[in-house]
C-alpha cells in the first residue's frame, strides 16, 4: 500500500507529500515545521509552543471564532502539537471538503496576525497549562527527569515555557520568532486518505511557494549526560520514579532492536517490568518504559507510581532488569512476541489516516524519504537476541543511569547506592 506516495518539492524548498488510502472517505493533511523546543534559547523558551496556540487565533480575514466555525461547519477535527524538534497544525476532514481544509490551514499557517490583545488573552492559558502539568505527579515526573538526564541543554527544558517567559513574551517576540524560524527549507506538507496528489499540489503551491528562503539556522548542540540522583520531595500519597539512560537517535541503525527491547521490558502488560512489578509483587498500579529519541541522541527511561516505603525497591528492580539485558540474550519466545506485538500495533495503526500523514512527514523529516511498512518489518524481522544484548551493553556500561524521585522522601543515599 506504500506505492501510492507521491512528493513535490517547491521552488522554495517546501515538502509536499501524499498517501492515497483506498476505501476510506476522509483526508489528513499536517503543515509540519522542523522546528520545536529544542530550537530555542534559554529566553525563548515556550515561544513554539505559544505560537502553535497563537496561529488559531484570527488571520486577516478570519477570527479565532470563524476559524472554528468554520471547521465545525464542516464537521472537521483540527488540532496543532508542539515537540521538541517539530511543531505541526493538522487537521482532518471528509474528502469533500479538503478545498476548505485546505484553505483554512493555508490562511493561518501563512497569515495569522499574531494580534497584542490575544496574546494577553492566550497568556493565562499557557499558565494554567504549565500549572495543570506541576499538579499532576505523573507529568511532572517527568519533565524533572529530563531536566536532570539532559541537562542545561534545551532538550531539558519544558516545551510549554517557563511562567517568567510567558509573562514577558509579547506579540512582537512572537511574530519574530516565527519569522525567523518558519523556513521554507524547514517545513513539510504531508496529507494521506482520499487524496489526489496534484490537485493538493495545485491547491497549495501558489500561497506556500511565496515563502521566502530563511537566512540559515542554528546548529543543534547534542547534549552529554551524567549519572545523577535527585529526590524531590514533595508531599504525596505515592512516590513517582523516574529511571533514564541513554538512548539511541531516530535515525540509528539499532532502532528496531531498541524499540523491541522496550517492549520487552516494559512496553506492554506481559513486560518483564509489567509482570515483575505489578503482577508478580503488587507494588505499582502504573508501570511502564518508554523511548525518547531524537535527530543526534536519545534516552531510554522507566516509570513506576509506588508507595514511598517501596521506592528503593522498585527503583532496585528496575536498574537490575536493564542489566539482565546486558549479562543475557532474551528468550526465542520473549523476541517473537515482542516482533509480533510490533508489528500488529504498527500495521493497526496504519489504517488510521491522521497516523499516515505522521508517518508520512516524519519519514521526510528524518530519513529524507518514505520508508515503506514492508521495509519496517523486515528489519524487525532481522533483529536477532544477541541485538539487544550489544545494544545493551554498549548504553548501559558505567552505570549511567539518571534517577528521579518524587514524593514525601529526602533522603537521597540509598538511591545512590543503586546507581554507583
Amino acid at each position: 500500500m506504500d506505492h501510492a506516495v507521491s512528493k513535490t518539492v517547491l521552488s522554495n524548498g517546501i515538502i509536499i507529500l501524499t498517501k492515497q488510502m483506498p476505501h476510506v472517505h476522509s483526508v489528513s493533511m499536517g503543515v509540519w515545521v522542523n522546528v520545536g523546543a529544542r530550537d530555542e534559547a534559554l529566553d525563548e523558551n515556550g515561544l513554539s509552543h505559544l505560537i502553535e496556540h497563537m496561529i488559531f487565533k484570527g488571520t486577516r480575514k478570519r477570527s479565532a471564532y470563524q476559524i472554528a466555525k468554520e471547521f465545525d461547519a464542516i464537521g472537521g477535527q483540527t488540532n496543532a502539537f508542539t515537540a521538541m524538534e517539530n511543531t505541526c497544525y493538522h487537521a482532518r476532514v471528509l474528502e469533500t471538503h479538503l478545498d476548505t481544509m485546505v484553505d483554512i490551514l493555508t490562511d493561518i499557517f501563512l497569515n495569522s496576525v499574531f494580534d497584542a490583545r490575544e496574546v494577553e488573552r492566550e497568556r493565562p492559558v499557557i499558565l494554567q497549562e504549565i500549572g495543570m502539568v506541576e499538579d499532576s505527579p505523573e507529568e511532572f515526573i517527568h519533565l524533572l527527569s529530563g531536566r536532570n538526564f539532559w541537562g542545561d541543554n534545551p532538550l531539558g527544558r519544558s516545551i510549554l515555557g517557563s511562567p517568567e517567559n510567558i509573562v514577558r513574551f509579547d506579540a512582537k517576540a512572537v511574530r519574530g520568532f516565527f519569522q525567523r524560524c518558519y523556513q521554507p527549507e524547514r517545513i513539510v506538507v504531508a496529507a494521506a486518505g482520499s487524496v489526489d496528489h496534484q490537485s493538493l499540489v495545485d491547491l497549495i503551491s501558489p500561497a506556500f511557494e511565496s515563502i521566502e528562503p530563511g537566512n540559515g539556522f542554528p546548529e543543534r548542540v547534542t547534549p552529554e549526560t551524567q549519572p545523577l540522583v535527585d529526590v524531590c520531595h514533595r508531599q504525596l500519597e505515592q512516590a513517582h520514579i523516574c529511571l533514564s539512560s541513554p538512548g539511541i537517535a531516530t535515525t540509528d541503525p539499532r532502532r528496531y532492536a531498541f524499540s523491541l527491547m522496550n517492549t520487552i521490558f516494559g512496553g506492554n502488560m506481559s513486560s518483564r517490568l509489567f509482570q515483575e512489578i505489578r503482577e508478580k509483587r503488587g507494588l505499582a498500579y502504573s508501570v511502564y518504559s518508554y523511548i525518547s529519541s531524537f535527530e543526534d541522541t536519545g534516552m531510554f527511561g522507566a516509570y513506576a507510581g509506588v508507595e514511598p516505603a517501596k521506592a528503593q525497591e522498585v527503583a532496585a528492580l528496575m536498574i537490575a532488569g536493564l542489566r539482565r539485558f546486558e549479562n543475557e540474550t532474551v528468550r526465542p519466545s520473549e523476541l517473537r512476541d515482542a516482533k509480533e506485538y510490533t508489528k500488529g500495533s504498527m500495521l493497526l495503526a496504519a489504517e488510521n489516516t491522521d497516523n499516515q500523514m505522521v508517518r508520512l512527514a516524519q519519514g521526510e523529516i528524518n530519513f529524507g524519504r518514505h520508508i515503506p511498512l514492508a521495509d519496517v518489518v523486515e528489519r524487525i524481522e532481522t533483529v536477532q537476541a544477541e541485538d539487544i544484548q550489544a545494544l545493551a551493553a554498549d548504553l548501559f556500561r558505567n552505570d549511567p543511569f539518571v534517577l528521579t524521585v518524587l514524593g514525601p522522601l529526602s533522603d537521597k543515599k540509598g538511591f545512590a547506592s543503586l546507581i554507583c
